[in-house]
């Protein structure tokens, strides 16, 4: 235990976690998702979700963690059923591919804080030039691994948590920063409406799932990054209290991000279904009409923050494979980090190559039904985040509902809260792993698989 080490306080955990779960994710894709699925009707049935759907499952792994202060492998060996140990396996070789490609988006977050604060505001209009260079960009995220791996390698307490609590607080600064300046755009309170009053009209099954996914997807679960950190949370600590602070903290931060970015796009007359590229291609020109200085400040600010949530996360992603070495092989942890942090590196280096640098891995497979092939990254994307993530969920939750047993999981979240077996919390959680999680995750799931890699709607 002592190589392991563990959070010395509730606050350290709960900014880990909420760390691990605040990222890109936020930042990046939650407006873009929003604006997709027609605004304020989006955010209303995300929220929910994230509160029926994500909670119970991030309690139930929090809860595994901790009861086996183990990896997230070991800890379904720790509870005597080593068969089940497939599904850290599965969760770690998740986390594993994930990293590698987010890396590189992490990259191109770190370099366009770099190319805003020179002053250059064309690079959203080189934005494919830009991760077509490997070298620039590989450079980016070179510095990028290297800033994950030395936290990772100061340990728990001393790397992780420590981060943590400078990272995230200047994270929800920086953001709230933004969003008091994005107030003041002209048109900003057309974008502030578009974001916050609900059209449930444009509320279908299409978006209903995008904002089903968004939900699951953002909080890191199913991929035993909440298990790892779960299993350095003291005895004495609530489990369920911890979990909602998470959530609320991750959902409070994804709110903040389109709060501050639908102010910019409706300042710009820009149009809100502007997809991925909203925040790489377009908003560059945004900063550049702000003007000199005060573009550069604003613009470097955004990134800055883009690169910090990213880095919340490669802290997590990481932790899972080396926690899974250190307890399983007993290797020295500063050792297995920079190990792990360099084969993860290396893995993603197609990921890398995959836009637009090598035409075989850009053009690297074509679905079947599909018009035109899918770039490597994206492919590992599918395959990590669409389908090893749900099925992750699924799994934990039938494991921890009908093999590990109601009864020893109430009894773990005993733990810290006397009060919760007859509560509403328990109920709630109870509902939610045994019924509701399983079955809304599986129907995501055949129908991210059939819509993605077969060409297949269902509804």
């Amino acid at each position: 235990m002592a190589q392991r080490g563990g959070f010395s306080s509730r606050l350290g955990f709960v900014l880990a976690a909420a760390g691990s779960a605040v990222g890109l994710g936020n930042i990046w894709k939650f407006p873009f998702e929003v604006g997709q699925g027609g605004g304020a009707a989006f955010v209303a049935m995300y929220v929910l979700f994230c509160f029926i759907l994500a909670f119970p499952v991030m309690v139930t792994e929090i809860a595994i963690g901790r009861k086996t202060q183990l990896n997230a492998a070991g800890a379904y060996t720790a509870l005597g059923f080593k068969k089940w140990r497939i599904v850290g396996i599965l969760g770690i070789a998740c986390g594993t591919l994930i990293l590698s490609y987010y890396n590189v988006v992490a990259g191109w977050a770190f370099g366009y804080f770099v190319e805003i604060i020179t002053g250059n505001f064309d690079i959203g209009n080189q934005f494919g030039a830009f991760t077509k260079d490997v070298l620039t960009v590989g450079g980016y995220a070179t510095v990028f691994m290297l800033t994950t791996t030395f936290i990772v390698s100061r340990g728990v307490s001393g790397g992780i948590e420590k981060a943590a609590k400078i990272l995230m607080p200047s994270l929800i600064a920086m953001i709230l920063g933004l969003v008091i300046y994005a107030m003041t755009l002209p048109n900003a309170m057309k974008g502030v409406e578009f974001y916050l009053v609900p059209d449930f009209s444009k509320i279908n099954l299409s978006v209903i799932r995008s904002a089903l996914g968004q939900a699951f997807f953002s909080l890191s679960l199913g991929m035993g990054a909440i298990i790892t950190y779960g299993s350095y949370v003291n005895k004495n600590e609530n489990i369920v209290a911890s979990a909602a602070f998470i959530t609320l903290a991750d959902v409070g931060i994804a709110f903040l991000a389109g709060l501050m970015l639908f102010p910019f796009v409706f300042s710009q007359g820009l149009d809100t279904n502007g997809g991925p590229g909203l925040i790489f291609i377009t908003l560059p020109g945004v900063f550049e009409s702000l003007g000199g200085n005060l573009g550069v400040i604003i613009g470097g600010a955004f990134f800055l923050l883009l690169s910090f949530a990213a880095l919340t996360s490669t802290i997590s992603l990481l932790e899972v494979p080396v926690s899974y070495v250190v307890d399983e092989y007993k290797i020295q942890r500063k050792k297995a980090v920079w190990i792990i942090a360099l084969i993860i590196f290396v893995i993603g280096l197609p990921s890398l190559m995959a836009n637009g640098y090598s035409e075989s891995l850009t053009k690297f497979i074509t679905y079947v039904g599909a018009d035109s092939p899918t770039d490597f990254m994206t492919f590992i994307g599918h395959i990590a985040n669409d389908t090893f993530l749900p099925l992750g969920g699924i799994l934990i939750t039938i494991f921890a509902a009908y093999v590990w047993k109601k009864e020893n999981l109430n009894k773990e979240l005993e733990a810290g809260y006397p009060n919760f077996k007859g509560s509403f919390a328990e109920k709630y959680v109870d509902l939610g792993v045994r019924i509701i999680c399983p079955l809304i995750l599986s129907i995501l799931l055949i129908m991210s698989v059939l819509e993605t890699f077969f060409g297949v709607t269902l509804f």
